[in-house]
């Protein structure tokens, strides 16, 4: 299946089931590379998951555990949000672009230490909750990129870099390939260094390579950053592009994103 259509059925959770997997799962290699929710199913065997979604899952998370708080992903219906909140005593980000934390990692930049956030996102929390019983889940974003890709050389192997992407139209739409991901999947790629990396993997680092020069302009310029200054939301686009502007290593434990080197 190559990625013309893997991307047409990404929504469709049987080619998975139907398909045969052996030369999909890039065995042999330390670092492999998908995209989205099939991809992360067909790398099921990988002992550690790095989930990339920049604008803005993964951004967000960065902010707000740099801060002190910590992040439920929250990938399910909109009705079951309340109670997933109550259930965990913690408090919901609304909506991008409403008073109060939302999706924007803008919006979290003052986030007091201890905060308890279920932050909902159809593709990073989806991502998230799918692997965060069989494997050990980071989410990285440009900010952290060095820092988590030195602390996976403590993780087990394989790693799985799994790009989120975007939807075609709404959240229940065909998974769009964000460029903005594939850099920061290649920034994490080329932070770990190994000799052992899946085509695939390769790919994405050479893409991060070739952005690293201008990669402000590559983010703000690409059609999610176009996208989210169009609807206000610059600031989210500069923060993204911080390259290595954060320590943080954003470890999901128990349900949580909580910054592992401050834990």
């Amino acid at each position: 299946m190559g990625l013309v259509s893997g991307c047409r059925h990404a929504c469709d959770t049987s080619v998975v089931a139907t398909q045969p997997l052996g030369a999909l799962q890039q065995h042999g290699f330390d670092v492999r590379f998908a995209w989205g929710l099939d991809g992360l199913r067909v790398l099921r065997e990988a002992r550690t998951v790095v989930i990339i979604d920049v604008l803005s899952f993964s951004t967000a998370v960065d902010v707000a555990v740099s801060r002190g708080a910590m992040v439920l992903p929250f990938g399910g219906r909109p009705d079951g949000l309340d109670g997933y909140t109550e259930r965990h005593d913690a408090v919901a980000a609304g909506p991008r672009g409403s008073s109060g934390w939302s999706l924007s990692p803008a919006s979290l930049l003052s986030i007091p230490i201890g905060t308890r956030l279920v932050l909902p996102s159809p593709n990073g929390s989806t991502l998230s909750a799918e692997v965060a019983t069989t494997a050990t889940v980071v989410t990285a974003c440009l900010r952290n990129a060095p820092s988590v890709a030195r602390a996976l050389s403590g993780m087990q192997l394989p790693i799985a870099v799994i790009a989120a992407g975007e939807r075609w139209g709404r959240v229940d739409g065909r998974l769009r390939p964000a460029l903005e991901d594939l850099v920061g999947a290649g920034a994490i790629i080329e932070g770990i260094g190994s000799s052992s990396c899946s085509p695939e993997a390769r790919a994405a680092q050479a893409v991060f390579r070739a952005s690293e020069p201008a990669l402000d302009e590559w983010i703000r310029d690409c059609s999610s950053g176009r996208e989210l200054i169009e609807a206000g939301f610059t600031a989210d686009i500069e923060l993204a592009s911080e390259y290595g502007s954060s320590s943080a290593i954003p470890v999901l434990e128990r349900g949580a994103y909580i910054d592992r080197q401050a834990a």
